[in-house]
């Protein structure tokens, strides 16, 4: 599927009906996370591999990667009403065959994993926090995305490099694509109906690091 197709494809995702400031609940604008996808895609990461979404929301990088090939997504999100649209989304694009989703908060990933016997990803492709709430916010996803999966693409504030190069060790960051990302006026405290945040897009290689 080409970007363009991908990016209308995924305009079609409803997004969160009642967002939370404190889980940082934005939707992942369709631009972007068409973008994202098809990096990982042009990449081999996602056709016919098991993609796993840490922090799916209501399921738009799920949905995309299905819509790329992925053989099996999961996605993983801590807020039920979210997991419910997440599955509306996935049943409505047409790959619910493909995508399921597990209601858990993501420092208990790797526990669902392995009572749920769905073993190591191929893939992983999250926007986690950016800590704007709560900072350190990301360092769970990280945590448990490197635990997860072969490979992981993450969204981060721009300039987080440095940081994330030495939590992940001995995971390497092997590609950092830097974009834009327009958040739409949600909460009250938000004053542009669009402010426009620098981002980073990262390539981790985890090298077999798993489960203890």
């Amino acid at each position: 599927m080409k970007l363009r197709k991908l990016e209308m494809e995924l305009e079609k995702v409803e997004g969160f009906a009642a967002p939370s400031p404190a889980l940082e609940q934005y939707k992942t604008p369709a631009t972007l996370a068409a973008s994202f996808l098809h990096l990982a895609f042009m990449s081999g990461d996602i056709e016919d591999q098991t993609v796993y979404d840490f922090g799916c929301g209501t399921g738009i990088l799920s949905v995309g990667a299905a819509l790329l090939g992925a053989r099996k997504v999961v996605g993983f999100d801590i807020d039920e009403s979210a997991v419910a649209v997440a599955e509306k989304n996935a049943e409505a694009m047409g790959v619910s065959d493909r995508v399921s989703f597990i209601q858990c908060n993501i420092s208990d990933v790797s526990e669902q994993i392995l009572s749920e016997k769905l073993g190591r990803a191929d893939t992983v492709v999250m926007n986690p926090p950016f800590g704007a709430q709560e900072k350190g916010n990301d360092r769970p996803f990280l945590a448990s995305a490197i635990q997860a999966a072969d490979v992981v693409y993450s969204i981060h504030n721009k300039g987080s490099r440095a940081f994330i190069e030495k939590f992940i060790k001995p995971a390497t960051i092997t590609d950092c694509f830097k974009t834009e990302f327009p958040i739409r006026k949600t909460f009250d405290f938000h004053r542009k109906e669009i402010e426009t945040i620098d981002v980073e897009i990262y390539r981790i290689e985890t090298s077999g690091i798993g489960p203890d």
